[in-house]
């Protein structure tokens, strides 16, 4: 897969193709894809569309970032229970039962049906109202749902204690943040038990993810040159909300996926 920092070229056509054929082939109405920051989830996901649409299937995108909460819900949180949770990211920072319900009422579109996608703004950090939700007038016969930490299970309480980064020591010293964030993994089963097949796209360790995303970033931001998006050092920080789940992803999901597909450093797939 070639990328740079203002697109992504993409995956292989024929390793899409193949991807297609199978899930088109098992019947599979819903694929999942999982994956680290940067590993092109999103666009994995826009190009397995595009190529069922070209065999006149139908077929929707979703991701997982488009039900964070809005940012008057995470601020509330942030108050009530840790002022890390403001920032959208870790469990606990999505709405799970919109999510939910959003891929039910997809499923179950019948002709004139018409269901209200939401769409989250990155830059402005909040979800648009429901008046600018994505509308899709077509029952999907292919669902393919994209998100970082899917189906990754909770870390065992006696790894929660020993802070992991600079965020963790200084600004959550008491491990509350990170134990609350665990916990909420249990809250996502019921959108877990809707993604009945997983695939995970392995990148080469945690720290390359810095990189990944700041590349995220500058094509963010050359798709809004009149909008600002985050500097170099607010994409540092950020990262570091994710490092612990993106660890125990990288632990856990190869035992989890029921397909894992490895990427070098460049994102290139080592195996077809």
């Amino acid at each position: 897969m070639k990328t740079g920092p203002s697109q992504q070229a993409g995956y292989d056509a024929a390793f899409v193709g193949a991807l297609l054929d199978d899930a088109l082939a098992h019947g599979r109405r819903v694929l999942a894809i999982a994956g680290l920051q940067g590993t092109g989830k999103s666009t994995l996901a826009a190009q397995l569309v595009a190529g069922a649409r070209a065999r006149g299937v139908a077929a929707e995108a979703l991701s997982i970032d488009d039900f964070y909460l809005g940012r008057r819900e995470r601020l509330a949180l942030g108050r009530r229970v840790h002022p890390l949770l403001a920032t959208r990211g870790p469990p606990g920072t999505h709405d799970v039962a919109l999510a939910c319900a959003t891929m039910d009422a997809l499923l179950a579109m019948r002709d004139g049906d018409r269901v209200r996608v939401p769409v989250f703004d990155k830059i402005a950090d909040r979800r648009l109202p429901p008046s600018r939700w994505r509308v899709v007038r077509r029952r999907p016969a292919l669902m393919v749902f994209e998100g970082w930490f899917l189906k990754v299970p909770p870390q065992d309480e006696a790894a929660l204690g020993p802070p992991l980064n600079a965020l963790e020591a200084l600004e959550d010293a008491d491990g509350g943040w990170r134990r609350h964030a665990n916990a909420a993994l249990a809250a996502y089963a019921p959108l877990w038990a809707r993604l009945p097949w997983l695939l995970f796209l392995r990148g080469p360790g945690f720290d390359v993810v810095r990189h990944w995303r700041w590349q995220q970033e500058q094509a963010l931001q050359a798709a809004n040159p009149g909008r600002q998006a985050m500097s170099r050092e607010q994409v540092e920080r950020f990262v570091l909300f994710f490092e612990r789940v993106s660890r125990q992803a990288l632990a856990s999901l190869p035992t989890v996926a029921d397909r894992v597909i490895d990427l070098d450093a460049g994102r290139r797939l080592r195996q077809p």
